[in-house]
């Protein structure tokens, strides 16, 4: 989802200059004949709006992990509230048994009840029953007292909580019907192409660069890069679902993180969060398994994946696949 614009040759791909075209298929449409492709007009305009449909993509995918996270504080503070109210109940409880029983046993003034004592060793016994339940009384009540004010803390924190989830669900939503706002709009216009440039640009979606180097050769530096490259790898052919982290479908961070996930690595769900999940590399120095990371805005990530390509989720209507790391402005590159 990358501009239109020729890019300068990298150490990677040099004496090839790869034109971007919805992150890259423009790569593979420039190996379409010229009365086949596309007009300029559509592509840049097709390329912008899959642009923007990215970026409203990792917005929608930061705003769903962030009601995710929300969805479980607020679980948390229900279960904890039920279980404070419960210790209210049981202490409140506590107090009417401890009240009914100072009634019983103190209903008769305490001086009274020594004139008609005919043991005042069982009446000093009893008034000294009776101080001991008073001061459980007074302990139970200051008890009380605080678990009511940390049970109405609990519950403002958890109104907070639930009206900030609120709010997530509705970013949510409204990233959601941006980013089909912009799909719609970008297959009316492929829709409406010629029935050959249509087929050629299916075809080139779809197929991706047929001139690459076999990267397979390519060896990851440790074990961990190892599982994610592999994990990556398994998923060449999987369609790109917006939004989506496995396994059935991805969108570009999801496929780094379901990646990552298989050697034990959990990344951040978004590419700009991806873009800070490691230490940071020259492009010059990319080993397979790092985070190739595109645009200044960071919001298109891939994995080197060796001999000057990258695995990623390309765009709607492109599986997942292998393409030049050149494909289109790389921002950073981030060694998880």
């Amino acid at each position: 989802m990358g501009s239109h614009r020729r890019l300068a040759p990298s150490g990677f791909d040099r004496g090839s200059l790869a034109l971007c075209v919805l992150s890259a298929a423009a790569a593979a449409l420039g190996a379409v004949p010229a009365h086949a492709a596309p007009g300029a007009d559509t592509r840049a305009q097709v390329d912008r709006l899959y642009e923007e449909a990215e970026k409203a993509t990792q917005a929608y995918d930061e705003a769903d992990e962030r009601a995710g996270r929300l969805r479980r504080e607020v679980r948390d503070a229900q279960d904890h509230i039920a279980r404070q109210q419960q210790r209210v109940n049981g202490l409140r409880e506590q107090l009417g048994s401890l009240a009914g029983a100072q009634y019983r046993a103190g209903g008769i003034d305490p001086a009274v009840a020594l004139l008609f004592s005919a043991d005042p060793d069982d009446y000093l016994e009893k008034a000294s029953t009776l101080d001991r339940i008073g001061a459980r009384q007074a302990a139970r009540l200051k008890e009380l007292r605080s678990a009511l004010r940390e049970l109405a803390q609990e519950r403002a924190e958890a109104a907070g909580t639930l009206a900030e989830l609120e709010r997530s669900r509705a970013a949510v939503a409204a990233h959601k019907r941006s980013v089909e706002r912009k799909l719609a709009r970008a297959r009316q216009l492929i829709n409406a192409l010629p029935p050959a440039e249509r087929a050629a640009w299916d075809r080139a979606s779809r197929g991706g660069r047929a001139d690459l180097p076999d990267p397979a050769g390519a060896v990851a530096p440790d074990g961990r890069a190892a599982a994610a490259l592999a994990a990556a790898r398994s998923a060449l052919g999987r369609p790109y679902v917006w939004g989506a982290n496995g396994p059935s479908g991805f969108d570009c961070s999801g496929l780094m993180q379901w990646s990552y996930a298989h050697a034990g690595v959990q990344l951040p769900r978004t590419s700009q969060a991806q873009r800070f999940a490691g230490r940071q590399v020259p492009l010059s120095q990319a080993r397979p398994g790092d985070l190739v990371v595109y645009r200044s805005d960071a919001s298109h990530v891939a994995m080197y994946a060796g001999n000057g390509q990258v695995i990623h989720a390309p765009y709607p209507g492109a599986p997942v696949r292998y393409d030049p790391v050149g494909m289109m402005p790389v921002s950073s590159v981030t060694r998880p």
